[in-house]
């Protein structure tokens, strides 16, 4: 990842934004200091048409205002140039949901232009440093109107609120193809992105921007806001067009054209990119004074098939990828299952972080949900990445037309009803009280489900194991014991010889039934 996490966070909520735009262009350059370009017409099948026509051009980066100011405008230089709350796109009417812009700097150096859509016809908004709060010295005010200083955008709460100006925002877009939303318990954690190019493999990551967006208002708070954006980058172009709902989280309703230039080695649809340290599974010693520090703490996957998967994240040694074979997939997000604040004490709140979860809106036939994860020794960058990669190797002039719905939760939007995994707790094997042996590691997996508090008394459920390589042994199950009905764990002792990973794979039933979601595990041994 090249762009500290942290720090990405930090700017795009370190800026306040917005606020003023009447019903139409012509009275919002009198009622405010946005002003427009000329109208011209747009459709989303007219901004198709053009990526495709892109796709066969050579590559044009988009423009960098002056780089040497650019350099300038570091971490606090960036943090004062607020946008002005009396500028935001439809902060007064037009829309119910004001857009505010955020500013060039060190970190977010492309111009993006921004577009307002009205009855078919865009217009560019056109930038302008008195939009911005940061006083005449400051050194953004030498940048020159054109190229654009526009980075990105978020999207405020509804107008109707009258604290919509010092809420956060509930979606954001800054940084390359990046955006984010608020979940329904009101926190910001992981990132998505338009596309991820090459994640994990041994040639750089490539990031696309989006380099233009166009924005359809929504009328009412039930309506969608419509976001369209040109993506492109050496090897491919993209239309999007997204479909923002604010509800009690977020839903981005997301259809993408891709056009590709040249092949990619690993093409990442729908990535999600989150950060994971530590937890209760692996923890160095003294490593941090905190339980937990994640904002996302599991894989979760409903393939093709019906089986509803759950994969606790690693932050292992080296990068590791892991691919999960699939046909038609029913859906897969990067979680944040634990939700105590006692496992984080964290006043970053992460047991509030959201859950994203992509739906696929059609078939997307074969290919696999890949999970990159990268070492860290800091909760500062952003070291796990969740995709689909289709199947069939991408060519120069292929293009892929893709639908699918992107929900920022509390949970899963589609939860199994069987238990589901809540912990992976790893501890040295052999008995309590006896010697320990060499080499041997216990694992204490918990379940939790309704359907394991209607156990029959004095019954068991059965845990059914399998790992790539090595032993099991003192395999039992237990309720844990805090009284909390369905709670389960699985308890094993594994053995194995060498340091190179084993998948394992677990889950519980009573005879033929199923009770829970199946764990797989990636096991590095010490």
């Amino acid at each position: 990842m090249s762009l500290d996490r942290r720090t990405f966070l930090q700017l795009s909520a370190a800026v306040q934004a917005a606020a003023a735009l009447g019903v139409g262009p012509a009275q919002a350059q009198k009622a405010d200091g946005l002003t427009f370009g000329p109208a011209e017409p747009f459709s989303f099948e007219g901004l198709k048409r053009h990526a495709k026509e892109l796709a066969g051009k050579p590559y044009e980066s988009p423009p960098r205002p002056n780089p040497d100011i650019v350099r300038q405008i570091d971490y606090d230089a960036h943090g004062k140039l607020r946008y002005k709350l009396e500028n935001a796109l439809w902060g007064e009417g037009g829309s119910v949901f004001p857009i505010s812009f955020q500013h060039v700097g060190l970190y977010f150096q492309k111009t993006v232009r921004m577009h307002l859509i009205e009855k078919g016809a865009s217009r560019e908004i056109q930038y302008n440093p008195n939009l911005f709060m940061g006083g005449p010295d400051h050194v953004a005010r030498k940048l020159p109107p054109e190229p654009s200083a526009f980075a990105g955008f978020w999207v405020h709460e509804s107008r109707n609120s009258p604290a919509w100006k010092k809420a956060e925002p509930w979606a954001t877009f800054l940084g390359a193809s990046y955006f984010r939303a608020v979940g329904e318990l009101g926190q910001v954690g992981l990132s998505a992105r338009g596309l991820a190019l090459g994640p994990g493999t041994a040639s750089p990551e490539e990031f696309p921007d989006f380099v233009s967006f166009w924005f359809e208002p929504a009328l009412t708070e039930k309506d969608p806001l419509i976001v369209n954006a040109l993506m492109d980058s050496p090897s491919l172009t993209g239309a999007y067009r997204f479909a923002l709902s604010r509800g009690k989280g977020v839903v981005m309703e997301i259809d993408a054209n891709i056009n590709l230039r040249k092949p990619v080695e690993r093409m990442g649809v729908a990535p999600l990119t989150s950060m994971y340290w530590f937890s209760e599974t692996v923890k160095p010693t003294a490593a941090d004074w905190r339980p937990e520090i994640h904002d996302s703490d599991g894989l979760a996957m409903w393939n093709g098939k019906g089986e509803h998967i759950w994969r606790p994240l690693n932050n292992p040694s080296r990068i590791m990828v892991s691919s999960f074979v699939d046909q038609s997939p029913r859906g897969f997000g990067l979680c944040q299952r634990d939700r105590n604040f006692e496992n984080y004490q964290d006043g970053v709140r992460y047991q509030l972080r959201p859950t994203a979860w992509v739906e696929p809106l059609g078939d997307w036939g074969d290919g696999a949900i890949q999970l990159t994860e990268i070492p860290t020794d800091d909760e500062i960058h952003d070291n796990i990445v969740a995709m689909w990669v289709p199947r069939d190797p991408t060519a120069a002039g292929k293009s892929y037309d893709l639908r699918y719905r992107l929900h920022w939760l509390a949970d899963e939007p589609y939860p199994s009803p069987l238990a589901r995994c809540m912990a992976t707790r790893m501890g040295n094997g052999g008995q309590p009280g006896q010697p320990r042996p060499k080499g041997v590691r216990k694992f204490m997996v918990e379940f939790k489900g309704d359907v394991l508090s209607k156990m029959p008394f004095g019954v068991k459920p059965e845990p059914v194991l399998w790992a790539s390589r090595g032993t099991f042994s003192y395999i039992y199950t237990e309720a844990v014991p805090n009284e909390i009905p369905g709670h389960w764990r699985a308890q094993f002792d594994f053995t194995v010889d060498g340091k190179d990973p084993v998948e394992m794979r677990l889950y519980l039933k009573h005879g033929d039934e199923v009770l829970s979601e199946t764990w797989l595990y990636q096991y590095h041994p010490f």
